[in-house]
């Protein structure tokens, strides 16, 4: 019996503070449905419309096992395509789609796509504060519980440092570079970093793998100078050291630094990943998984990346949202070249939102083994987490150097 597309929507819910966009596909079988993220923080509402007013009327009375052929007329219905807003609203149909395939098999998704090679996935987590005793003191904590891999950050004093409570979360009243909140010197931080991780190998010692987060933030001879900065104290990567703009520039890095290299956060086109791979000038990709175009294309990136040796690190940040996690969790049991999963804590509120969370355990996650991603959504109390006020309806905030020239990620 041909099971059918009935409705595609969203549901918009905050429970940890950051604007989720969960797309529900129903089906015309009583009670089946699936979940997907298409969680696009900066743009939520835009997501919300494509779905909607665009993908629904498009993938309605389709055959729910036809996931690939959806996907690729889906990817084409626009003519244009591959902008993080499209990709969004592809991923969170085409991850419901995973979702209702596992459900109708009896299988989680990681079983679908050949099974697990690993019983659950290392994870990484984020220590950070205003010096160096306290980045330790909160290093040492994640370790206590089990980590192994911890991404250290430390606040440049007076700026607004990726990664640490002085970034700045909101815009300020005035977008000024006189404004404290928002100025940032890459110099400063670059001179700073290398300080931290010295410090760090002297209180942790080498049995803790360590990984930092350069945010795109810094000129491409920069980044180059501080990767080989970072070199004596045996990262286990670094993060995102260009922006997709200077992706040319990798080359200068491999050839200067033995530091590994992870890329990938804000790529959403084939183009922008694919020379990085084919030429092996990274080691891990860590694309957003949404932001490419859902499941289905990272696990042919996950396939890809197996015969050049990059292995995965997919963003797991507070702006994935758990059906996300369960996505990227699904890869990272099944893929060989499974690297490391970065992963941010769910409160109380998001479990009780979507039942069924992966487990945090002993420094890696857990999946429950239940079919399709294994979770549910309370659309109920969902709707009691709107999406908070913002003066820019949740935009990235603008950064500047004290000329007040722009700072990217």
């Amino acid at each position: 019996m041909t099971v059918s597309i009935e409705k595609v929507r969203c549901i918009a819910t905050a429970p940890a503070g950051i604007r989720l966009v969960i797309v529900k596909v129903e089906t015309t079988e009583p009670g089946l449905f699936g979940l997907g993220c298409a969680t696009f923080t900066q743009r939520p509402l835009a997501v919300i419309e494509a779905v909607e007013q665009y993908l629904d009327p498009f993938v309605r009375g389709r055959n729910v096992d036809e996931i690939e052929d959806i996907f690729q007329s889906s990817y084409v219905s626009s003519y244009w395509r591959q902008g993080p807003v499209l990709n969004n609203a592809l991923s969170g149909v085409d991850q419901a789609l995973w979702d209702i395939k596992g459900k109708r098999a009896g299988m989680p998704v990681y079983d679908l796509i050949g099974g697990k090679c690993r019983m659950a996935a290392p994870v990484y987590m984020h220590a950070s504060g205003r010096d160096f005793a306290e980045v330790t003191d909160s290093a040492r904590k994640l370790m206590e519980q089990g980590l192994r891999h911890v991404r250290m950050q430390v606040e440049v004093p007076g700026q607004a440092t990726y990664g640490t409570s002085s970034d700045l979360k909101t815009h300020s009243e005035i977008d000024s570079p006189t404004n404290p909140h928002n100025v940032f010197e890459p110099a400063d931080y670059a001179r700073l970093a290398p300080k931290l991780f010295e410090h760090a190998r002297k209180e942790l010692g080498d049995e803790v793998e360590l990984l930092h987060d350069i945010h795109e933030r810094v000129p491409p001879a920069m980044a180059v100078q501080l990767s080989k900065d970072l070199e004596p104290f045996r990262l286990f990567f670094v993060e995102d050291a260009l922006p997709p703009e200077e992706i040319n520039h990798f080359r200068r890095l491999r050839e200067a630094s033995h530091t590994p290299i992870a890329m990938g956060e804000l790529f959403t086109n084939v183009n922008e990943y694919l020379p990085l791979i084919s030429e092996r000038l990274i080691d891990f990709i860590r694309v957003h998984i949404s932001d490419i175009g859902g499941f289905s294309m990272a696990r042919k990136i996950a396939a890809l990346c197996e015969f050049f040796a990059v292995r995965t690190a997919w963003h797991g940040p507070g702006d994935t949202s758990p059906i996300g996690h369960a996505a990227n969790l699904a890869l990272d049991l099944a893929t060989p070249n499974f690297g490391i999963q970065e992963f941010t804590p769910f409160n109380q509120a998001t479990l009780d939102v979507f039942p069924g969370c992966p487990e945090l355990r002993d420094g890696m996650l857990w999946s429950n083994g239940e079919p399709g991603w294994g979770m549910d959504l309370n659309e109920d109390l969902a709707a009691k987490f709107p999406y908070p006020d913002h003066p820019y309806n949740g935009a990235w905030p603008a950064i500047r150097k004290r000329d007040g020239s722009l700072v990217r990620p």
